[in-house]
């Protein structure tokens, strides 16, 4: 048994012992595999480092040849650069030194010159206090010989020139004048209707109150009624606004309708004399009263292009025209100055050589506007041509309406002839109040301007201060002075004057020679 246990056991020993060999004899050709596979591997390894050096040595050369062809080029433009200043460095000097030589010789020219300036001028010094003292010896003289001193002899003089200046002045002045009039002829009709045109001035005072007298002041309390009832009944039924005041027996009615002021006045005048005042009364009285003005404003307006001589007028423009007789412009009525501009559009019309039937319309028709003006926003120019136009008047008539104020600009005679028809019929003296005071102060202005030149004699303002004349001393004054002194004096009115229309300036110089026969 022990034997068996032992043979087991060196069986055991032997088999472990042969698998520990054959265990080493496998690990050993492993471990000279490994070392076979590293061995190649590194000589892979190798080769590939030296391909790698190779190719970056190759680079390396490349980029060191590329740096310097590139640092080769940029030196060779540096040496250029460096050359081309080198040579302007060159030139500036070579220039500079010129400048330094020619500046040395300025400067002792300069030197030259100044040495013998300063000589120059002590010379002259000593001339000018030898000639001073001359002309001091000769002025002394001179003044004893002319009895005057050297600033009356120097006033004298000026006033030679300047009278002498102003009689070549208005000898040139009455030459153009008289050029201008051998010339005029050939334009007569523009020259005639632009100084026609200029005959016109603004001035300003609305009347828009309508004054009714009562039989006493009990009456006023009528026409109040219980509780302002009848005053208001009638500013509702007229449209006017009623002033009851502390004015003695009267009541004034206020409001810019004209015809609308002159229906309220002809109705409270009736209920006035009626004595029936109540509110149902005041309707059916302002009801009539507006019908009975609305035929007189027809009747009127017929009656205006009957005496003006035109025809196929539109009814409502003949009524519009009626309706100017309730309408005043400066306190001037407009339908009465309506017809005095159509009859001188004729007038001028016929002395032009066109037609004036037209200028009567158009004359007639021009301020049209105003009859509305008050109800139609606008200028009345603007406002009347539109009517003319709508209600079928010829395109040159809607244009002389249109450009009677400058609304736009007139495009023939006919329209110049209107404006100039407007202004002379509202420049005339008395067609336009004027406080009495502004005229007196009018007056007065003109004689004062005109006494204020030398050589008048005496002075007088006419034509409702329109017109001044001026009578100027014969001996001390020339014609040639009496024409310039016109223009003068018209040139002082227009500076220091507010005026409408124009003034007319004239001077009279009468020379009279006296004899006796014995």
């Amino acid at each position: 048994m022990t034997i068996l246990i032992l043979a087991v056991a060196a069986a055991l020993l032997a088999g472990s012992a042969l698998g520990y060999l054959v265990r080493l004899k496998q690990a050993q050709a492993r471990l000279q595999s490994v070392e076979s596979l590293s061995q190649k591997l590194m000589e892979d390894a190798r080769r590939e480092a030296d391909t790698v050096k190779k190719e970056a040595l190759l680079q390396a050369k490349d980029q060191i040849l590329q740096m310097k062809e590139a640092f080769e080029n940029e030196s060779k433009e540096r040496r250029l650069e460096l050359n081309h200043w080198e040579k302007r460095l060159a030139q500036k000097e070579e220039a500079q030194d010129k400048k330094a030589q020619l500046q040395e010789t300025r400067d002792l020219e300069f030197t030259r010159r100044e040495h013998s300036l300063g000589e120059r001028e002590r010379e002259i010094e000593e001339q000018k206090g030898t000639y001073q003292t001359l002309v001091d010896k000769q002025r002394e003289t001179l003044e004893r010989i002319a009895a005057m001193t050297e600033q009356e002899a120097r006033d004298q003089l000026m006033q030679s020139i300047e009278s002498e200046a102003r009689h070549e002045a208005a000898k040139t002045v009455k030459r153009i004048e008289q050029e201008t009039k051998e010339t005029a002829a050939k334009k007569a009709q523009e020259i005639l209707a632009l100084a026609c045109k200029r005959y016109a001035g603004d001035y300003a005072v609305e009347k828009t109150m309508s004054v009714v007298p009562l039989p006493n002041d009990e009456m006023k309390g009528r026409i109040i009624g219980r509780e302002g009832r009848n005053i208001r009944a009638i500013e509702a039924a007229t449209g006017i606004d009623l002033i009851i005041d502390d004015t003695p027996e009267a009541v004034i009615l206020s409001g810019f309708n004209p015809m609308r002021r002159e229906i309220a006045r002809l109705s409270l005048e009736r209920l006035i004399s009626d004595g029936r005042i109540h509110p149902t009364r005041i309707e059916e009285v302002v009801k009539k009263v507006t019908a009975e003005v609305e035929a007189s404003v027809k009747e009127a307006g017929e009656q205006a292009t009957f005496d003006v001589g035109v025809h196929g007028i539109h009814p409502d423009l003949v009524k519009l025209i009626g309706r100017l007789r309730y309408r005043s412009s400066y306190a001037q009525n407009v339908l009465q100055h309506s017809l005095e501009v159509a009859f001188l559009c004729g007038i001028m019309a016929s002395e032009l050589g066109i037609s004036a039937k037209h200028a009567r319309r158009a004359g007639l028709l021009h301020d049209i506007g105003k009859a509305v003006d008050h109800e139609v926003e606008g200028p009345h120019a603007v406002i009347g041509a539109d009517l003319a136009k709508r209600y079928g008047e010829k395109p040159h008539i809607v244009h002389a309406i249109q450009a009677h104020h400058e609304d736009v600009p007139p495009e023939g005679v006919l329209a110049v002839l209107v404006q100039a028809a407007d202004a002379l019929s509202g420049a005339r003296p008395g067609a336009r109040r004027e406080m009495l005071e502004s005229y007196v102060k009018r007056l007065e202005d003109l004689e004062r301007i005109a006494n204020s030149f030398e050589g008048v004699s005496q002075s007088y303002a006419i034509q409702a201060g329109r017109e001044v004349r001026i009578v100027l001393e014969a001996e001390k004054t020339t014609d040639e002075q009496a024409l310039m002194l016109s223009q003068d004096v018209a040139r002082k009115v227009e500076a220091e004057m507010m005026y409408p229309g124009q003034i007319k300036v004239t001077v009279i110089r009468e020379t009279r020679a006296v004899a006796f026969a014995k």
